[in-house]
C-alpha cells in the first residue's frame, strides 16, 4: 500500500514538477521514528536549493490536501538528491553513465563487498569500470548504488 501511495503522490505532483522545471528523482512514503513521511526528492540542471524545495512544497501541498491520498497524519518533505545521490531506477543509471559510483553488495563478489568505479551502460548486470577493467555485478547482489564524490579531488 505504501508503494501505491508514493506512486500516486508522484503522479499527482508530476505536472507541478514539469511546470516548475524540476525532475522528481524519487518519491517515498515511509514510517521513520514513529511518524509517516511523504518525501519528494527533486532535481534540476544545476541542482536545487532550499528555495526550489520550498517552491515545490508550496505548489504540491494544496494538491495533496485536495486529493487526500493518505489516511494517517504525515509530514511532507522536499529535498535534493544530493551530490552522492542513490541510483534506484533504470533511468537513474541511464542518466549517470560515465559518473563514478560506489556499488555496495549484500555479500562479497570477486573478493569485495564494495566497488568504486565508472558506471557503464547497464544490461542484465550493473557494469562498472575499475582500473581499466570491466566488472559486471549481478543486480540481485547489489544492496545500494550511489554517486561517489571524492572530496580530495576537489582541491
Amino acid at each position: 500500500m505504501k508503494k501505491n501511495i508514493a506512486q500516486f503522490c508522484e503522479e499527482l505532483a508530476q505536472p507541478v514538477a514539469d511546470e516548475l522545471g524540476y525532475v522528481i528523482w524519487d518519491t517515498e512514503y515511509v514510517k521513520e521514528g514513529g511518524r509517516y513521511i511523504l518525501r519528494y526528492t527533486i532535481d534540476k540542471d544545476g541542482g536545487v536549493g532550499i528555495d526550489d524545495c520550498e517552491r515545490f512544497h508550496r505548489a504540491v501541498d494544496p494538491l495533496l490536501d485536495e486529493a487526500d491520498p493518505i489516511e494517517e497524519s504525515y509530514t511532507l518533505e522536499v529535498s535534493s538528491p544530493g551530490i552522492e545521490r542513490e541510483l534506484k531506477y533504470e533511468w537513474h543509471y541511464e542518466c549517470c553513465v560515465g559518473d563514478t559510483v560506489e556499488v555496495k553488495l549484500y555479500k562479497p563478489f570477486e573478493g569485495s563487498k564494495s566497488f568504486i568505479g565508472k558506471l557503464l551502460p547497464l544490461d542484465e548486470n550493473i557494469n562498472i569500470e575499475v582500473n581499466g577493467k570491466k566488472i559486471s555485478i549481478p543486480r540481485d547482489a547489489v544492496a545500494k548504488v550511489n554517486i561517489w564524490f571524492n572530496i580530495k579531488s576537489v582541491n
